[in-house]
């Protein structure tokens, strides 16, 4: 499974719109992996960070050149799964569809709603069935660890947040985002699934750090005219001023992570090692 010369590494980051790179020029080891599903959307890079050894993938490809409903995710987990990966920071860009999740809030996402379609979300759809208990869907301690390290840093932000992810790469019309509100989701993505689900299926638990950019579709009529109101434009002006503070955060929680840290098996690990087993379907990954 592991590409050959490559150690195991337990923690990763899966960096989200504006995150495409972790380390510093010439500090990392870059590798490719072939996966069952196809490459990944970019080759993986280990280095250290915040005093431990990192695997980081952007979610998006090296450029922001994947949509998120074209993102290869079973690609992605199996590929950091089979380096030993056991928890996954992600970064994420959010609307905020509740005016108590405004612009500049970071959020610790604790619960989603799933409005995607046509997605492969699932790595038993073959040989095997594994009904995921997905009642919490991120991992309790993971969560736990990152509210404390924000609580650390005086962040402005929030312990828990429901999020809606939409198909995109479209944004919302005003009347889903009021439909939104309305379902008691407080912010909107297009991104976290199915790849926290995915993890879960093989026993890896991951934790969300949302950052929200906009308003989503704004302000209903009668409220008003809303500055906030989502623009491709806006996101990217508001990540590129954010990355300091995301950088921060996801720093703070790496640093925080407990050295023993063990996920929830919410699988049976044999069949998990039973996908992991599965013929890449191209080669042998090898150092860059």
């Amino acid at each position: 499974m592991r590409p050959p010369l490559i150690e195991s590494v337990a923690i990763a980051v899966i960096g989200g719109s504006g995150l495409y790179r972790l380390f510093d020029a010439g500090t990392s080891t870059s590798v490719e992996v072939d996966t069952p599903y196809g490459p990944p959307s970019a080759p993986i890079t280990i280095g250290e960070r915040a005093g431990r050894r990192v695997a980081f993938l952007p979610r998006h490809g090296g450029g922001h050149t994947e949509a998120p409903h074209l993102i290869n995710y079973r690609a992605n987990i199996w590929a950091l799964a089979s380096l030993g990966v056991t928890g996954i920071i992600s970064s994420s860009a959010v609307g905020g569809v509740s005016p108590e999740y405004p612009p500049g809030l970071l959020v610790v996402t604790d619960q989603f709603i799933d409005r995607t379609s046509g997605r492969a979300d699932t790595f038993f759809d073959r040989g095997s069935v594994a009904h995921l208990a997905a009642a919490d869907p991120f991992d309790p301690i993971l969560r736990r660890t990152a509210i404390a390290a924000l609580g650390s840093l005086a962040e402005d932000f929030v312990p828990s947040g429901t999020v809606v992810v939409i198909q995109g790469p479209r944004f919302s019309t005003r009347a889903e985002s009021l439909w939104f509100r309305a379902a008691g989701a407080h912010i909107v993505n297009m991104t976290q699934y199915p790849e926290v689900v995915l993890a879960s299926e093989l026993n890896i638990g991951t934790v969300n750090l949302s950052f929200v950019t906009d308003a989503d579709a704004g302000l209903s009529p009668e409220e008003g005219a809303d500055a906030d109101a989502v623009s491709a434009t806006l996101v990217f002006a508001r990540l590129a001023d954010a990355q300091p503070r995301i950088l921060a955060a996801i720093d703070a929680i790496l640093g925080a992570i407990p050295g023993d840290f063990a996920p929830r098996r919410l699988v049976d690990p044999e069949q998990v090692a039973a996908v992991l087993a599965r013929p890449a379907s191209t080669g042998h990954g090898l150092p860059l």
